[in-house]
């Protein structure tokens, strides 16, 4: 198991998420601005079990993905250095849909996608914003993504965001703090330190997930966490 996650999650999350696999500590520099720089969700996106990355990922994640035998394929444009520029990759896909502002979304994602429903917001941000889970149920720190999926009949739980951590910024976003392997929700932090964290708690337990808090504190965003088998 190879797990994406940025270098910068507290070390107490890092040393429980080594438990489960091998994590590629990622980061980048001078590439967009520092925090998002080392966000999985900012230069990868999986669409029908493809990998997409960005041209200008560092070639030594492209190796090591390589090295793992791990297929994928590039994007056509860059991550650029400040919004839209940075989102072209931060779509959300599951086995029927996909969301994001398409107006952002980079061409390659939408050419893996021909199979599926195409559900556009106007969050860029997207995979930031939305954890999926089973049985079209989604978790969302987005009120626009909130609506649009409401309007589809899908079920949906709204949280602020308000206390989630994410340095350089005045707070992060739920989705970027989440990773879903097999039947578990992973959480960098405590949801006993999230104003939602009860209803979140419910929810996810409600969908027979087990929840794996990762350190105890407040929830950080570090740009989502990939898991790879």
């Amino acid at each position: 198991m190879l797990i994406i996650a940025d270098k910068r999650i507290p070390e107490e999350a890092c040393l429980n998420l080594q438990k489960y696999g091998v994590i590629l500590h990622f980061e980048t520099t001078g590439i967009t601005y520092e925090a998002i720089s080392g966000h999985p969700d900012i230069f990868f996106c999986k669409v029908n079990d493809q990998f997409i990355v960005a041209p200008n990922l560092p070639s030594k994640y492209k190796s090591n993905l390589t090295g793992n035998n791990i297929s994928y394929i590039e994007g056509e444009e860059p991550v650029g250095s400040k919004y839209p520029d940075t989102a072209g990759y931060n779509a959300v896909s599951t086995e029927k849909y996909v969301f994001h502002n398409f107006r952002y979304t980079d061409s390659k994602i939408n050419e893996m996608a021909t199979d599926l429903d195409l559900i556009h917001v106007n969050q860029g941000y997207c995979r930031c914003n939305l954890l999926t889970l089973k049985n079209d149920h989604y978790i969302t720190s987005d009120e626009g993504i909130k609506r649009v999926l409401e309007n589809y009949k899908l079920n949906v739980l709204y949280v602020d965001p308000k206390d989630i951590l994410l340095p350089g910024s005045k707070h992060g976003f739920f989705g970027g703090c989440c990773g879903i392997w097999e039947n578990k929700v992973f959480i960098i932090g405590n949801l006993d330190h999230f104003g939602a964290g009860t209803a979140v708690r419910q929810y996810i337990i409600s969908l027979n997930y087990e929840i794996i808090e990762l350190y105890n504190g407040p929830l950080f965003d570090g740009g989502s966490l990939l898991f790879i088998d």
